[in-house]
């Protein structure tokens, strides 16, 4: 019997996925392993692999369009089969084609961009074509929910399949690298399309800014003895350290020692979490990903340090998994390799605290009789209120600081 391949929850926050490409086509064989297409989530781009075994009968989502989780994705069966009346029990989620990024002279007619006009849908929300229509259209791959229809009432006949050309529906263009020249005294403005990741960063960070009552605890950290143990560090160590992976490290003793930190809100109780999973935020050209060290705690400062390497390659790459971006308890932004001081960072969900890392800055002190240089590094830590007190919150960043500015107490 055929099998409706319907859109699958790549990753706990996922609540819809854009098909990148497909790299099967209708009439193909298919076998269990065998990758249908690739799939962008709010996190990476993943293949999607086939469990079934028969022919592609039909590709309900054009390559480029998104759809919900669950929604029809593709019809798998015996050669001939029939499946239409898979779809009618059970219609396709609607899909939508990102809209194009558009640069448009502020004082001019906006430009018009070709659209597909919406299909008409009869009572019950499905779309109105004629079963030779729909034929055609599944075996040429074509989103049949893309088409115009010029039938009675707007019905999607053979003609319209047979006369659409990709070019009937949006275009997905690029954002432009640089800001466009415009003409002296002409205004302008671009629209840039949403990607899954966006749209999800947009979402969370809103839930947690507003949701959260967020507060914020400043501390100043001596860096000297951070600085030299590193050096001597990666003189025996097999990858290199950086400072980073030494602040997820004293993060995770810190919070060995402060339970109440390593915890989430849930809403009518907090969770106190018995494992330290550290979120490490990586920048990434279209959004923000948090690839989790887990166990962060229990491993040594190399083990973390090619952890992390590993990790960020695949972000970047967008072939990270989603167990490997899950499961956080606590985050860590740093941006103080792009020269911030200081800053404060949005919470993390589920976590119940995140910290901000600035640079490390040489300042001039006072020693004694005389002055000298130093180096130091301002470290904020946004907590949730609701989860987190303010003094539980300081004891934590005491200890915090107690490690970064003395190593050797982390490592024994």
């Amino acid at each position: 019997m055929a099998e409706v391949i319907r859109m699958p929850r790549l990753s706990d926050t996922m609540t819809e996925g854009k098909i990148v490409s497909w790299n099967k086509k209708v009439g193909d064989k298919i076998k269990p392993g065998d990758v249908l297409a690739e799939v962008e989530t709010d996190k990476a781009t993943m293949e999607l692999e086939s469990y079934n075994e028969g022919v592609l009968l039909h590709i309900g989502v054009a390559a480029g369009s998104a759809v919900i989780v669950e929604g029809i994705l593709a019809v798998i069966g015996k050669e001939g089969e029939e499946f239409q009346s898979l779809l009618t029990d059970a219609p396709a989620a609607p899909a939508k084609q990102d809209s194009p990024a558009v640069t448009t002279p502020a004082a001019s007619t906006p430009a018009q961009v070709p659209v597909a006009a919406a299909p008409v849908a009869n009572g019950d929300d499905r779309v109105k074509a004629s079963p030779l229509a729909k034929k055609i259209a599944a075996e040429k791959g074509i989103d049949i929910a893309a088409l115009m229809g010029s039938g009675d009432g707007g019905r999607i006949v053979k003609k319209d399949v047979d006369q659409f050309t990709p070019a009937a529906s949006a275009p997905k263009v690029s954002a432009p690298a640089a800001m466009p020249f415009m003409p002296a005294g002409t205004e302008g403005f671009t629209d840039i399309p949403l990607t899954s990741m966006r749209k999800t960063i947009a979402r969370r960070l809103s839930e947690s800014m507003f949701g959260a009552p967020h507060f914020y605890l400043n501390m100043e950290v001596n860096m000297d003895n951070a600085m030299a143990a590193r050096t001597a560090i990666n003189e025996v160590s097999p990858v290199k350290v950086s400072f980073n992976d030494m602040i997820i490290k004293a993060c995770a003793a810190a919070l060995r020692q402060h339970p109440d930190v390593n915890s989430s809100w849930m809403g009518d109780y907090i969770r106190q979490n018995h494992h330290v999973h550290i979120g490490s935020a990586v920048a990434m050209p279209d959004g923000l990903i948090v690839p989790v060290i887990k166990f962060a705690d229990q491993k040594s400062l190399s083990q973390i340090a090619s952890e992390t390497k590993s990790l960020y390659a695949k972000a970047k790459d967008k072939k990270i998994q989603p167990a490997e971006f899950t499961g956080n308890t606590f985050t860590i932004s740093n941006l103080g390799m792009m020269d911030i001081e200081e800053f404060t960072a949005i919470i993390n969900p589920p976590d119940s605290c995140i910290l901000a890392v600035g640079r490390i800055k040489e300042v001039v002190v006072k020693k004694g009789d005389k002055f000298d240089v130093t180096n130091v590094m301002k470290i904020t830590l946004s907590c949730d209120h609701r989860s987190v007190d303010g003094a539980v919150g300081a004891s934590f960043l005491q200890t915090l600081k107690k490690y970064i500015e003395n190593p050797v107490t982390m490592l024994v």
